[in-house]
């Protein structure tokens, strides 16, 4: 398969951990944030956040986010598949 015939990669990162406090996003320790995992798009990103965040809703202060890689290694790149 050639380059051009594969999708469009949009990498995303879930981590999550506890907050020092609910105004900012400052993690509470950094060597426990909880890398939860690489995805190749924002939809799959998105099915494990939800996943982490609900199983930590008795925790006000434990948060999890999702970083968009893609905009972090090729900040001009249209997020966008072209049609």
């Amino acid at each position: 398969m050639s380059d051009s015939a594969q999708p469009q990669q949009l990498l995303h990162l879930v981590i999550g951990g506890e907050l020092v406090d609910l105004q900012h996003n400052t993690f509470k320790n950094l060597d426990q944030v909880d890398i939860v995992g690489v995805y190749p798009n924002y939809a799959s990103a998105h099915a494990a956040w939800k996943a982490k965040a609900q199983q930590t809703v008795d925790n006000a202060h434990m948060r999890y986010f999702i970083v968009h890689l893609h905009r972090l290694l090729d900040p001009g790149q249209d997020t966008k598949p072209s049609l």
